[in-house]
């Protein structure tokens, strides 16, 4: 009896000492990434202005100088992985990756599978319309005409929210609606953030203004489940850059517009 009682109080030691030992092994990314010198970073390619190839084949983009940002802060070299939009999650989770940014929305069922920083950079969807189209609600849509995408998020939304007097036009893509709104065929447009940028881009004499957000979906970091320390790490790297002026420059550039707050946009 005794030799059993020494075996099992010996067991409950080792599985007390065990346990510091597999907390620290699950926590251990930021230090391998500081060990070995580089960071491991999942962007798009061909997802403009956050993450797309440029002249001689380089990545740049919102992402990429995102990216950039957060090796600076690391003291490592950047490893840019492009991974297409399906697959991010999944190289994060198998290890390919140590973070994900790529325009990375959250949502209930991926919280469940990996952790996210604070928000990096907005993307919405709204109605959009010249500065004289004096709307601000969706009860103001009445008797307007509002092009959109077919199928789109902005559809499925502006469908709902939308009154029975609102003329809505869908397109069978995004150039459709474009044009029909750039040729006056609509007053308003309803679209994403970024299809708003390129729209000005366009034709900057009809600037397309925000008259409210249809669908809020900022960007995020995405770091693998129970690395606490590197994400502490990422969110005073973004949080210093949102302070400091950094990010909004980076938002100047690729967004053309101020970085506001990413989780509650009021224009562009």
């Amino acid at each position: 009896m005794p030799y059993r009682t020494t075996l099992a109080g010996l067991g409950l030691c080792l599985v007390v000492m065990a346990a510091p030992f597999a907390a620290i092994a699950e926590n251990d990314d930021l230090e391998r990434i500081r060990r070995a010198g580089i960071i491991r970073v999942a962007v798009s390619d061909n997802f403009p202005p956050f993450g797309d190839l440029g002249a001689g084949g380089k990545l740049e983009g919102y992402d990429i100088d995102t990216a950039a940002l957060i090796g600076e802060s690391l003291g490592v070299k950047l490893d840019l992985i492009p991974v297409p939009s399906t697959a991010r999650i999944q190289y994060l989770t198998d290890g390919k990756v140590d973070l994900v940014i790529s325009s990375l929305g959250k949502d209930a069922d991926r919280e469940k599978v990996i952790d996210f920083s604070i928000a990096y950079a907005p993307f919405f969807s709204g109605v959009y319309g010249s500065g004289s189209v004096d709307i601000s609600k969706p009860k103001d849509l009445a008797g307007r005409t509002i092009a959109v995408t077919h199928g789109s998020i902005e559809d499925t939304v502006l469908t709902t929210l939308a009154p029975n007097t609102a003329k809505i036009r869908r397109y069978d893509d995004n150039a459709g609606a474009e044009i029909a709104f750039l040729s006056n065929q609509a007053e308003l447009i309803a679209t994403a953030n970024i299809i708003a940028i390129q729209i000005l881009a366009k034709s900057p004499l009809k600037k397309p203004v925000l008259k409210f957000l249809l669908r809020n979906s900022p960007c995020y970091v995405g770091v693998r489940k129970g690395q606490r320390d590197l994400l502490v790490q990422i969110n005073e790297t973004i949080g210093a850059a949102r302070n400091d002026g950094r990010l909004n420059r980076i938002s100047g550039q690729w967004l053309k517009a101020p970085l506001g707050d990413p989780e509650h946009p009021d224009g562009i």
